[in-house]
């Protein structure tokens, strides 16, 4: 890993290109919820970094540098520097820094895992919300989402991505979310029962009900 401290900011875009970019691609992922694992919050935190640390026991806040890891229970960070509190309710809350940090929980009552991978993560314990930015992949199974900006809410399961601007001195995908719609898992849902292609009716008192969609970007890791 490098030992810079993070990723700057883009710089603000003129007018011309502030419009262009108000037509980038918003995308919002509405799937199954996937609630990340309820008893880690119950779990105690644990750090570790090459490098001095500072930590204030009484307010439960600490800024730590050099191959930084944190976990509690099944999430665990990884970044070069992370700046972490504990939060009233016993969860975790950092801001972390690296290239790449990599933010790894466990799905509630499941055997898979979510993992994010960026220039800088703020995750939130308190709200459950996990945010990416600058060359971010996120992975919840097998679906995949890349942009430059990504968050996603443990809560309600959806993931968004904003298409931004690469920050400076770095190479990224750009103003563009990338991905890929793959079949539905039974073979599509507009097939009908004899196989004649005809579309399924739905069931009585509301539309059919589908598997979530599968977003796949191109499988490139996170570049350096």
């Amino acid at each position: 890993m490098s030992g810079r401290a993070g990723t700057p900011d883009a710089p603000r875009a003129g007018p011309i290109r502030a419009a262009a970019l108000a037509l980038a691609a918003t995308l919002a992922l509405a799937a199954a919820p996937v609630h990340a694992e309820k008893a880690d919050r119950d779990k105690p935190i644990n750090f570790s970094a090459d490098q001095p640390a500072q930590v204030d026991f009484q307010k439960r806040v600490g800024t730590l540098r050099g191959n930084v890891v944190i976990t509690q229970g099944t999430l665990s960070i990884h970044a070069d520097r992370i700046d972490f509190k504990q939060n009233p309710d016993n969860s975790l809350s950092a801001t972390a820094y690296g290239d790449p940090v990599s933010f790894r929980q466990k799905k509630d009552g499941s055997d898979e895992y979510f993992e994010g991978y960026a220039q800088k993560a703020v995750y939130n314990g308190e709200t459950q919300t996990l945010e990416l930015f600058d060359r971010a992949l996120l992975k919840e199974g097998k679906n995949e989402l890349r942009s430059n900006y990504i968050s996603y809410n443990e809560a309600t399961g959806i993931f968004k991505a904003e298409g931004r601007p690469d920050a400076p001195g770095t190479e990224g995908p750009g103003a563009r979310v990338r991905g890929v719609f793959q079949p539905h898992p039974e073979g599509g849902a507009a097939k009908g029962a004899a196989g004649t292609g005809a579309a399924a009716a739905p069931p009585a008192g509301g539309a059919a009900a589908g598997p979530p969609l599968t977003l796949t970007p191109d499988t490139r890791p996170p570049g350096k």
